[in-house]
This record gives structure tokens, C-alpha cells and sequence, in this order.
């Protein structure tokens, strides 16, 4: 297979396109380094069927002639991370949808199946837990900044099922909830690695607002596990799927346990949200995914155990950036 990954360059496509590589497939992406890193896919640049291009997935020319010359897509180009879906709206609001606009149009023209990369912020401040892919969506004011993520995303996925429906290009969409693993930052907000990142520099370590909002985390693994599985099967096309994990846990109990597996002498602080983000920011209390329909058709369960995931994102920041490690003196040192 030739597959095509936007934004492969990011977190999440970075392990997918070293997973298929794995397998003997071909792989490009696609990546305008915007929130990508380069260093992600370094150690895959000399791979013969490994090919990349450091371009936006709106330059009409580049992205036509790579989708020509692929089997499958793998859309996971999008601007995310909640620090940058307030300080950037018009960002975030025109790369998720007009970047997606590109790729289905070109998609189309060529007959490509396309797996496109949703969020569980589509549910909003639904209180319907676990999350079923059917069900209704509540959504904040839109003079709340917060909710323009989920829109956009909303938006991708309307248009993805327009074209399937009205053209029949194939599309199977996924939604992930929390996905976590070595290479994610806490550049724009993400969670698991600030926490990490604070604990292993011995700073306090950061609690926005009461901590008891709730969380699935799931590993890097597991995820690009089930998306190969969705891309493969032929009975996902045209529908939506929930990725994610069912084991819970507060944000304030993530950073306990953030504390205890560094061994950290951090302390605790709780910030609310008006000073974290903005004023009148809202947040989900709860977010937990109905997996009955992806287990159902690919048998997917998540396997990776959150405790195993964290120490292994603890220790790829101890190696990457020589934070918290034991000095002789069995001091915590730092870069």
C-alpha cells in the first residue's frame, strides 16, 4: 500500500507512518512543520520507502500530485491543542477546514479513501457519558473561542459524509480521545506532557481549575493500532468511529500520579481557567468513549495500561532534554 499521511510529521503521524512502514508499505507526508516537528521523522528520512515534503496541504500542486500517487490518506494535518485554539481562532478555523476541503477534493478527484482524523471535543459539554457516535452534541456560545475547535472539526466531518454520500468517495472517520505518547509536547496546551515536563524540572506542577474534570488517556499505540484496523476493514467506510481508552481518571489524580512515577519533589498548584486561558473559558467535565462500535467491528481494545504510558513519555523527556536526572549526589538535574 502507498499511503499519504497530512501531517505526518505530528505526534500521531509520525508513529502511524513508522507503524505502516513496518509493515512494507510506502509512506509520504505531507507537513508544513507549523506544529509537526521535523526531528519526528529524521530517523526515517534515509528509509527507501519513506518520502516526505515540507509543504501545506492547500498548495493545490503539491498536494495533487502526491494524492495521485497514492493508495490511501490518512488526513491528520489540523491545528490543535486548547492554548492554541484560543490565542489563534482564525488558525485553527481555516487550516481544519479548508485544509480538509483541499484533501477531499483532491481525494475525489482521483478516487483515494480517506481516514480522517476527528476529536472527542465534538461531543462538547455533553453529559451523556460514555460518548455514543450518535449522539446529540452540545456546544457553548460561539463568543466562546473554546468551541471553535470542535466546529471546525464538525465541520470535516460533515464534509467528509457529503462527499460519500453525494459522490461516493470513500471516507471512514475516527474521533480520538486524549492520545498520549513519546514525541507529544506540551507546546499548545497538551496535558500529559506539561505535566511530565514540569515534574521532571522540579516546577510546580500546573492544575487548571478544580482538577476533578475527567479524562481517557490513550496510548500512541493502541490508536494507530486502530486506525490501520478502520483503514483496512470495508465496513468502516461512510461511518464514525470512537479511538480512545475507558480508564479514568481526574486531572487532578493524573498529576499525582505524574508526580509519583518521576519521583518528583514538585508541588501541586491549582490555576482557574480565566488565568490559564481566558475569561469565561468552559470546560468538559467528563469525557469517556463508547468503544462498542469500533470493538464490534475490528475487536479493538486499548491494551497499553496508562501507568505503562506514562512512564514511557517520562523517560523519552529524561533522554530527549536531560531532564531529571539523577546526579550522584541524587539530585535532580536538569539540562
Amino acid at each position: 500500500m502507498r499511503a499519504l499521511i497530512t501531517g505526518g510529521a505530528g505526534f500521531i503521524g509520525s508513529h502511524l507512518a513508522e507503524a505502516l512502514l513496518a509493515r512494507g508499505d510506502e509512506v509520504t507526508i505531507i507537513d508544513d512543520l507549523s506544529t509537526g516537528r521535523f526531528e519526528n521523522i529524521a530517523h526515517l528520512q534515509h528509509h527507501p520507502r519513506f518520502h516526505f515534503a515540507i509543504e501545506t496541504i492547500t498548495n493545490q500542486t503539491v498536494i495533487d500530485r502526491l494524492v495521485s500517487e497514492c493508495d490511501l490518506i490518512f488526513h491528520l494535518a489540523a491545528a490543535v491543542g486548547v492554548e492554541l485554539i484560543v490565542s489563534r481562532p482564525v488558525h485553527v478555523i481555516e487550516t481544519n477546514i479548508m485544509g480538509t476541503e483541499a484533501v477531499l477534493r483532491t481525494a475525489n478527484r482521483y478516487r483515494r479513501k480517506v481516514l480522517l482524523a476527528s476529536t472527542s471535543e465534538i461531543y462538547g459539554k455533553s453529559e451523556e457519558v460514555p460518548f455514543r457516535e450518535d449522539a446529540d452534541r452540545v456546544l457553548g456560545p460561539t463568543t466562546r473561542s473554546r468551541w471553535s475547535y470542535a466546529c471546525s472539526k464538525a465541520v470535516d466531518e460533515f464534509l467528509a459524509l457529503a462527499y460519500w454520500k453525494e459522490k461516493g468517495l470513500p471516507v471512514v472517520i475516527f474521533r480520538l480521545f486524549n492520545t498520549v505518547g513519546p514525541r507529544q509536547t506540551g507546546r499548545y496546551g497538551m496535558v500529559v506532557p506539561r505535566f511530565v515536563q514540569q515534574a521532571l524540572r522540579g516546577e510546580p506542577i500546573t492544575v487548571y481549575g478544580d482538577g476533578k474534570q475527567s479524562r481517557c488517556f490513550t496510548d500512541v499505540e493502541d490508536v494507530v493500532r486502530a486506525i490501520i484496523a478502520l483503514a483496512e476493514h470495508p465496513g468502516a467506510v461512510g461511518d464514525v468511529f470512537n479511538i480512545g481508552s475507558t480508564e479514568e481518571i481526574t486531572i487532578e489524580d493524573l498529576a499525582w500520579k505524574v508526580k509519583r512515577l518521576a519521583e518528583s519533589p514538585s508541588p501541586i498548584v491549582y490555576i482557574p481557567y480565566d488565568q490559564a486561558y481566558e475569561a469565561g473559558f468552559e470546560d468538559m467535565r467528563r469525557r469517556v468513549p463508547d468503544l462498542t462500535k469500533i470493538r464490534n467491528l475490528v475487536g479493538y481494545e486499548p491494551r497499553v495500561p496508562l501507568d505503562e504510558t506514562l512512564r514511557r513519555i517520562i523517560a523519552w523527556f529524561r533522554q530527549k532534554e536531560g531532564l531529571g536526572e539523577r546526579t550522584p549526589e541524587g539530585v535532580a538535574g536538569e539540562r
